[in-house]
């Protein structure tokens, strides 16, 4: 049996900055980047928790008022806001399903943060309504660091970066992704796992969210697999999963 590393991937820091996720080393980062800006839904989310840490991450804006985010990027929020375009929006409340719980892989980690201000965009993302996501192939986004498979996450320049991969298979409540080598047939075009920050960004099929950023998990007995590098594997909240408990408290 393997023991795996699991990295919650909110960023927690003590100074202002965001800390969006690792590239196929043989495709310029600027394609990710030039893709990324499509995803106009993806915004920031940052704030301060009781403890008086400041803490970033993702999140995807379902609504003009609505926006959804992994559980573990805003427990015991203080304050919170989200920044989309290059404006703040204050967050009044986020709620999170009551079995949610850190300590558990793969357990419920999603929240919806509720805006008072609307969210003005042309598009928002539809909730992935089927169970059919084993195998199909799908678009990342988010804001976390940047790096490629080779040198794994390693630092932050603010941008919004998406790209593409397959969802290997589920694992709980989480969409499981991991990064095509060079050879592989099943390799996409703009091969991306997330990192460090993009937690709460989201996972797409077609037009529709189908997965919120939760995590990265690698084999503890091959540290060459560490922080979203070859080898690591990634793992996004089913929204098919939750997509009633979304809309009933989305009204």
């Amino acid at each position: 049996m393997r023991l795996y590393l699991v990295l919650f991937l909110g960023l927690f820091f003590n100074i202002n900055g965001v800390f969006a996720g690792t590239i196929d080393p043989g495709v310029s980062d600027t394609k990710y980047v030039e893709f990324g800006k499509e995803f106009k839904s993806i915004g920031k989310i940052s704030g301060i928790y009781q403890n008086g840490i400041k803490f970033s991450g993702s999140g995807v804006v379902i609504s003009p008022n609505v926006i959804l985010t992994a559980a573990h990027v805003v427990q015991n929020y203080k304050t919170v806001k989200v920044t989309v375009e290059q404006k703040d929006y204050e967050i009044t409340k986020c709620i999170w399903p009551k079995e949610f719980d850190d300590n558990t892989f793969g357990k419920s980690d999603i929240a919806i943060c509720y805006s008072i201000e609307p969210i003005k965009l042309d598009f928002y993302p539809p909730l992935y309504d089927h169970e059919d996501e084993s195998g199909k192939i799908c678009t990342l986004s988010g804001y976390g660091m940047k790096g490629t498979f080779i040198t794994g996450a390693l630092n932050s320049d603010s941008e919004r970066r998406a790209g593409s991969n397959k969802i290997d298979y589920i694992e709980k409540d989480l969409l499981m992704c991991s990064p095509s080598r060079p050879n592989d047939k099943d390799k996409t075009a703009l091969e991306f796992l997330i990192g460090s920050g993009d937690s709460g960004g989201g996972l797409f099929i077609g037009n529709k969210l189908a997965g919120i950023h939760s995590c990265v998990m690698w084999d503890t007995k091959d540290k060459s697999a560490s922080n979203s590098r070859y080898g690591s594997e990634s793992g996004h909240t089913r929204v098919s999963k939750y997509r009633k408990w979304i809309l009933e408290n989305s009204k």
